[in-house]
């Protein structure tokens, strides 16, 4: 549980250091000009935007919000999402698109996850039903059926009887 609480609090500051990260990891690891064109036009728009979408996501539901937790699904999307553009904050030689292209894959998935879990959380509990006249009620609850073997059934006859005046 403490895993999942952590990863709950990282994920709004995740918004600011992994696009942070990857234009330190172009400073540091000299990756060229045209990967700064594409890191500060393109990768860092889109990790801080595509971390906010998903963390609001995440925040929506309400397991989430009563136990400041994240599900396992989303420990396990965000943390390969997030390894995956920490791995491409290297700028690796030869395999820097390749993990590019990962992350984004990463990120539709944990997009989507997201989606599911949410809108499963938020599916109603109760059936609806559409009376005749078009309004919309819930059905009252069936009751089971008891079977007794020796049912006590008292019977009260009314007479018409004259009454005094």
């Amino acid at each position: 549980m403490r895993v999942r609480r952590a990863f709950f609090h990282w994920l709004v500051p995740a918004a600011f250091v992994l696009p942070l990260w990857l234009l330190i990891g172009w400073i540091s690891f000299d990756a060229g000009g045209w990967a700064l064109l594409m890191v500060l036009l393109i990768a860092m728009p889109a990790v801080f935007l595509g971390q906010l979408v998903v963390t609001l996501l995440v925040r929506a539901r309400g397991t989430v919000r009563h136990s400041r937790a994240v599900s396992w699904w989303d420990m396990l999307g965000f943390g390969v999402w997030h390894a995956l553009t920490i791995a491409a904050g290297f700028y690796p030689e030869g395999g820097f698109w390749g993990l590019v292209a990962l992350a984004t894959v990463a990120f539709l998935a944990l997009f989507w996850v997201s989606l599911w879990q949410l809108f499963r959380e938020a599916r109603p509990g109760a059936r609806m039903e559409r009376a005749a006249d078009g309004t919309l009620f819930i059905p009252a609850a069936e009751r089971p059926t008891s079977q007794r073997t020796d049912p006590q059934v008292i019977i009260i006859n009314e007479t018409d009887r004259p009454t005094a005046p």
